[in-house]
């Protein structure tokens, strides 16, 4: 289902705005401006122990808010690994959520992510991308608390593609929730409500991986999506790293995400 903003859904989307930071930590970031097509990056493993490049200073700007798109369900489970036994390539994820006028890291901030598996299909949804099989409602959702240094670390699969959409993750961000005994959380202000984005060209070659060429809907790219609006990091543009020498060995992605707290 193409995600479109309709005048209804416009006007619930708040229009705050948020700051977002490359790299992998929030250490002493200077907020400014960063040029708007600033891309992320995308590097190889080797010398770096898989791990995202972090600049000494960090440059903060500020971005608004994404839909949350007709696929979000209230009740996601509090987990590090969202997987379940879906096939597709590891995705290992560092979030850094940051105070937007400090830059200081929010601790027991909940960051939830929810995205579709390689065929296009989300949980609770499934069919809706023309393919069928098993659903349970829960598979590639969920969420942690950050530590006192504001990481959320999660652990997923690179996401497909449905049609009229370009390869993304949702993402929302929470504080003072309240961990429920069936392993979710409830109540809490949400804070933030984006979309997180993958380089192109790691696309190109995710697609080709046998989950995902088994996908047959036609692919967006990111440069055509309606969403993304080109602004790289600062719209949710993820820093890629290889963790090994082929697409199916896995990627980390990082971003540092401010908030209006």
């Amino acid at each position: 289902m193409t995600e479109t903003h309709t005048g209804s859904e416009a006007a619930s989307i708040r229009r705050r705005t948020v700051l977002i930071a490359t790299g992998a930590t929030a250490a002493t970031p200077a907020v400014g401006a960063a040029a708007p097509d600033s891309p992320g990056t995308v590097t190889t493993a080797e010398g770096i122990a898989g791990t995202a490049p972090v600049a000494d200073t960090a440059v903060c700007t500020l971005t608004k808010e994404m839909t949350e798109g007709p696929y979000y369900l209230d009740g996601a489970y509090v987990r590090a690994d969202l997987r379940e036994d879906k096939a597709g390539i590891p995705l290992q994820l560092t979030l850094t959520v940051v105070d937007d006028d400090t830059c200081a890291p929010l601790d027991q901030a909940l960051v939830e992510i929810w995205h579709c598996d390689a065929l296009g299909e989300y949980s609770g949804f499934v069919g809706n991308n023309g393919h069928e099989g098993p659903d349970n409602g829960t598979f590639l959702r969920g969420g942690v608390l950050t530590g006192t240094d504001g990481v959320a670390k999660l652990t997923t699969i690179y996401p497909g593609w449905y049609r009229g959409r370009c390869v993304h993750i949702h993402l929302k961000v929470h504080t003072d929730v309240t961990l429920t005994e069936d392993g979710s959380f409830e109540g809490g202000q949400e804070l933030h409500t984006g979309q997180l984005f993958f380089d192109e060209s790691v696309t190109e070659d995710v697609a080709t991986v046998a989950a995902y060429a088994a996908n047959d809907v036609p692919r967006t790219t990111l440069d055509r999506d309606s969403i993304y609006d080109g602004g790289g990091a600062a719209s949710g543009l993820l820093t890629l790293t290889a963790v090994g020498n082929s697409p199916s060995s896995g990627y980390a992605g990082a971003l540092t995400v401010g908030v209006a707290s």
